[in-house]
This record gives C-alpha cells, sequence and structure tokens, in this order.
C-alpha cells in the first residue's frame, strides 16, 4: 500500500495497492471520504495471467448466525446474532430486492442475473437492541453498499452462504461476478463506489421488508401437515402508510415449485401506521432448494420492494425440525 500525503484542509485521503497474485495482478486506487458515514471510491486495473473459474468484483464479506427466521432451539441465549440480515439489491430495471441471508447446512450460492445494476449491498436493518441483548452492538453495525460508477456489464450479483456454528466466521459473500468468462490475458478498468453506513444510501421509496419468520404450516389446534412451511413476511413504511382505511394489501407470490395456500395479508396489531405482513403456507417436500418472490399491491399500484427467498425444504416423508 501507499498513502499519498492529504494537504491540509482536504477531505479526502487517497491509497494506492499493488496486487501480485498467481492467476490476477492489479493496481488500485481507493479514496476516502469521511461524511455521514465512510465512503470510498475504488479503482481498480486488473489483468488475468491464467483462467479463472469465477472472478469476483466488488466483493463483500459479513457474518451471519441467525436471526428472527431460523434459529435452532436453545443453541444461544440472545435472541439474533448477525453483522447482516440480507442482501438489498437495486437492478438495472428499477426494481429493489430483499434477500433475507440464511446460514444453511451446506455451501449455498445464489445467482441474480443482470446488466449493469445499479446497486448492492449487504445490510444491517434491525436497529432494535432488544433483537440481540449483546454489549457488542449488532443493532449498531454499518451496511455497506456497492455503487457502480462505470457499467459493470452483463453478469450476475452472487451470494454465497456458508455454513457456520459460530459469531466468529465471516461465512457471507456478495460479489459481482461478469457473465464472461474469466480468460487468461482480459483486462478489467473498473470504477465504483463503496459506502459504509447505517442504511441504504439509496432507500426505495417503496415499503421494505423487515422481518422474515417461518413455522410449521396448518392451522393451530388440527393435526399440522406433513412437508408444509408456513411464511410470515413483514413490510413497513412507503405507500403502505397511506392505504385508505379498510383495503387491504394485495400479495404477489411466486415460486420455483411446490404449492401455496392460506394466502393472506393483515396489519400488524402493534399500532405502528403502515405494517403490514404477508402470510402463506408453501407445501414442497424434497432435497432441491425453492426459489420464492413476494411483493404487495394495491391494485396496478406496486407497494413494496421484492422480497426473495432460497428455502430448503423438509427430506420427503418428513416433518422436519421447528427452528
Amino acid at each position: 500500500f501507499y498513502f499519498e500525503t492529504p494537504k491540509s484542509d482536504a477531505d479526502v485521503m487517497t491509497v494506492y495497492a499493488m496486487l501480485d497474485g498467481p492467476s490476477i495482478a492489479g493496481a488500485y486506487r481507493f479514496d476516502l471520504h469521511r461524511t455521514k458515514g465512510v465512503v470510498m471510491e475504488v479503482e481498480p486495473a486488473l489483468f488475468l495471467r491464467k483462467d479463472v473459474e469465477r472472478l469476483g468484483i466488488a466483493p463483500a464479506t459479513s457474518m451471519y448466525w441467525f436471526s428472527e427466521t431460523k434459529k435452532p432451539t436453545a443453541i444461544d441465549w440472545r435472541p439474533e446474532v448477525h453483522d447482516s440480515d440480507g442482501l438489498a439489491m437495486w437492478t438495472s430495471g428499477g426494481e429493489h430486492l430483499w434477500r433475507p441471508l440464511n446460514a444453511p447446512q451446506h455451501i449455498e450460492v445464489s445467482s441474480f442475473n443482470d446488466t449493469d445494476p445499479r446497486g448492492f449491498g449487504l445490510l444491517q436493518r434491525d436497529r432494535n437492541f432488544d433483537h440481540y441483548l449483546d454489549g457488542v452492538f449488532y443493532d449498531r453495525r454499518p451496511s455497506l453498499w456497492i455503487e457502480p460508477l462505470n457499467p459493470f456489464g452483463k453478469g450476475a450479483i452472487q451470494l454465497i452462504e456458508i455454513p457456520t456454528g459460530d459469531e466468529i466466521h465471516d461465512n457471507i459473500v456478495a460479489t459481482w461476478v461478469p457473465g464472461d468468462p474469466a480468460k487468461a490475458g482480459t483486462s478489467y478498468r473498473l470504477r465504483y463506489r463503496l459506502h459504509w453506513l447505517a442504511d441504504e444510501p439509496f432507500p426505495t421509496p417503496l415499503a421494505r421488508c423487515v422481518a422474515t419468520r417461518m413455522g410449521n404450516g396448518g392451522v393451530p389446534g388440527q393435526p399440522r401437515p406433513q412437508g408444509v412451511r408456513k411464511f410470515m413476511i413483514e413490510f413497513l413504511g412507503g405507500p403502505l402508510a397511506d392505504l385508505p382505511f379498510g383495503v387491504k394489501p394485495e400479495p404477489v407470490l411466486w415460486a420455483s415449485r411446490g404449492t401455496f395456500s392460506y394466502i393472506f395479508t393483515e396489519a400488524v396489531p402493534d399500532g405502528v401506521s403502515g405494517h403490514w405482513r404477508a402470510q402463506f403456507d408453501l407445501t414442497a417436500t424434497g432435497n432441491d432448494p425453492v426459489d420464492m418472490k413476494l411483493y404487495l399491491k394495491s391494485g396496478d399500484k406496486v407497494l413494496s420492494e421484492t422480497w426473495v427467498y432460497q428455502y430448503l425444504p423438509f427430506p420427503t416423508g418428513g416433518m422436519g425440525q421447528v427452528w
């Protein structure tokens, strides 16, 4: 690393770095600004010496052990333990996506194809201390947002989730992977900006997803059917706060496989304006994951960002463990 001596009145620090690896070489320029949070402009020049099976651009790492979504019974005294609780994406088409994080039993890779995305990041949306109860203050952990300053082209935002049994391991990776093969002799000139903040630098005007809850499906007081999982997805703010009395948002659901039942929305009974939840049961068994999407609308008007999730169902013929 090489540090440029800043002027006495400068509000930016410039750092240069060299990358020298067996498969890749490069040079970086970092311009660091301290404003409301920490903002860093990154300008790398990369040159491939060998073919690279998966080249990650603007990688971000974090830790996710468990949250309100999924927690093994009595594994820890704290209600939640994570540095980030979701991957947010702003697509080239203007859609805002929210993908809650998982701590899977096996390494899982999710790809979100796009061309010239507007941004993505690993965020910590839950800022309530009572949800963590820990003096290391997970409720204060910063969010990291990646903003492309030059077009990234065709490729995918990849989310890599790694099993963990403790909070000391960074087990979450989000990165941009170019669509074209990373062949020896290929070069890349990029510019992007990193935002370390308490929230997204470009928040959606729509309602945001604030919780993903799961449990056994079916109806209380009746035998619970096998292979059925209940989902409660909470949204807050945006146009939901302006819905006329008596008007309920309509959930729009999609799944790569399985069937939905008991689908409805209701206001969360906490007295908070614009706080709604969508509830549904999903019937799916087997070892293959189920990809899902959900958003809220009223008539032709979209009310919320899009919740996306990868669910690992019960093995065939089993009820599974209630987490």
